[in-house]
């Protein structure tokens, strides 16, 4: 089998943060997601890599080269416009041949990997086989209702949902999906839709059928998810301490110190991660929160927060919770007014925050 990763999206929901960055190396506790993808997919006995991308081409290619520090090697396919997932497969075609291959979305994390699922599906006769999962607000995505333990239909983004199975982002298919492909038209939006395709093959009494995930899966398309699932990976952690912790510091629950980080008269409560050559002095760092590399966190407080590199957070008097903050930000103390300490940090932002009306 093959693997197929789809990261040409600009990532506007995460925007200012993807502004100058893709969406797909936001790193949740402190590793890329899109390196969290290949991991699953490397795991799970693939080496074969081909990864899509768009506009964020250069960047993707320098951060994940030639795949080798994974042990697999990767094909960059371009695509010239975000045409859609079933356009993505199309222009995919000359590196799939006619393998059978698994489809993961580069930004999605989901728990447990996907090792079963590819094994199930290698050693089967099916021709597609969809991850679904159980979700509180199903119209909000594409649902898939079941009969008789198969898919039936798939409807994107239903008003009045007939099922709360969404599909997660995770695809296995064989050679007929080049049929599919090729005999669906644009939607609305002027997509070729990866639904339809699904949709096609249904209709056409090929054998695809759903993997019910019961575990934890997150599109980090968006802030809020990115948080949720740097608080989920977190609390998986096997905590770790590489960095200097100086006598008058102290660590609680899962915290993982990395190799250069210094940790000096701070608290740190996990599950929590201090990235290399990170400096956290006089400080608090809470649960779910990860600091990414050569970042500084003094005479400050800071939790469920994910924070990336060559960042400073000085001389904070209260609190900073539930952020997303950017590369090269610097965060300190403003003598003006009003107060404000939640926020969303683009990279090379500088804010002033108020502190105590000094």
């Amino acid at each position: 089998m093959k693997g197929l990763v789809l990261s040409g999206g600009k990532g506007t929901r995460l925007y200012p943060i993807t502004y100058t960055s893709a969406k797909q190396l936001v790193p949740v506790a402190n590793k890329p997601v899109l390196f969290r993808v290949i991991e699953a997919i490397h795991d799970a006995g693939i080496d074969d890599i081909g990864i899509v991308v768009g506009d964020t081409a250069p960047e993707i290619k320098e951060a994940v080269g030639d795949g080798s520090r994974w042990d697999v090697h990767i094909t960059y396919i371009q695509q010239d416009a975000p045409l859609g997932l079933a356009h993505a497969v199309k222009v995919s075609r000359d590196f799939l041949g006619d393998d059978r291959f698994v489809m993961f979305l580069g930004d999605n994390v989901i728990q447990g990997g996907i090792a079963n699922l590819i094994r199930q599906f290698e050693h089967s006769e099916w021709n597609s086989q969809i991850v679904l999962t159980r979700v509180e607000h199903p119209e909000q995505y594409g649902v898939a209702e079941l009969r008789d333990g198969r898919i039936e239909r798939l409807v994107e983004k239903p008003r009045q949902p007939r099922s709360n199975l969404a599909l997660v982002g995770i695809y296995m298919f064989d050679h007929h999906i080049w049929e599919a492909v090729d005999n669906i038209a644009p939607s609305w939006r002027g997509e070729l839709e990866i639904t339809d395709a699904i949709q096609y093959l249904v209709d056409h009494q090929y054998q695809v059928y759903p993997y019910v995930h019961e575990g934890w899966w997150i599109d980090t398309g968006a802030p809020g998810d990115m948080l949720d699932a740097n608080r989920l990976v977190l609390d998986e952690l096997e905590p770790y301490v590489e960095g200097y912790v100086d006598r008058d510091s102290q660590l609680s629950g899962k915290v993982t110190i990395e190799a250069g980080a210094e940790i000096i008269n701070s608290v740190i409560r996990g599950p929590a991660i201090i990235g290399r050559d990170a400096r956290i002095v006089n400080s608090y760092v809470g649960p779910f929160t990860a600091i990414y590399h050569h970042t500084i966190v003094d005479c400050s407080e800071i939790e469920h927060s994910i924070v990336l590199e060559h960042t400073k957070i000085l001389h904070i008097d209260q609190r900073i919770e539930d952020s997303l903050i950017g590369r090269n930000v610097e965060i300190t103390r403003s003598p003006l007014k009003p107060r404000a300490y939640k926020m969303m940090l683009g990279d090379n932002s500088k804010v002033g925050l108020i502190t105590n009306g000094r």
